[in-house]
């Protein structure tokens, strides 16, 4: 009699089995990679908008753009100001700009952010208006380190 080559139907479940429990420790790892990625995402967004809004205070109170009203303590009134860019001083056609664009949210997937002023309260959750001197993530997640995205 020959013996025919091949796997038996216990081999079979072995390794099904085997690559099973691997697949559900990988999936895990890929969820809380992911996560992680958004969480470095919002936080790279957020230093970004609040250097160009403290970039804009600087060459306001330096003179060097057009000083905002006396109210605002030389923040800019919006986000959108730091993009479109604050006319120079000494020269009427030239705007220096503070942002490309406006960051989108990594965990909302817009580019809207909650604002605050130096007269809101440091957890408020509505803006004052007037100008901007904070931002943060309008999520309503938790980070991985347990502080909620609007606290960040």
């Amino acid at each position: 009699m020959k013996r025919q080559g091949g796997f038996t139907l216990l081999e079979l479940v072995v390794t099904a089995t085997v690559l099973m429990i691997l697949a559900s420790a990988v999936v895990p790892l890929a969820r809380n990679g992911l996560k992680r990625q958004q969480e470095l995402e919002l936080r790279r967004s957020l230093r970004e908008m609040r250097s160009a809004i403290d970039d804009y205070k600087k060459q306001a109170e330096q003179q060097k753009i057009k000083a905002p009203p006396a109210d605002a303590n030389f923040y800019p009134e919006s986000l959108e100001l730091l993009v479109e860019g604050a006319p120079a001083t000494g020269s009427a056609s030239r705007k220096i700009r503070f942002l490309r664009r406006i960051p989108v949210d990594p965990l909302t997937g817009k580019a809207e952010w909650g604002l605050r002023n130096t007269n809101d309260d440091a957890n408020s959750t509505s803006w004052g208006g007037t100008h901007v001197y904070d931002v943060y993530s309008l999520s309503q997640g938790t980070g991985m380190n347990g502080i909620p995205y609007r606290e960040w």
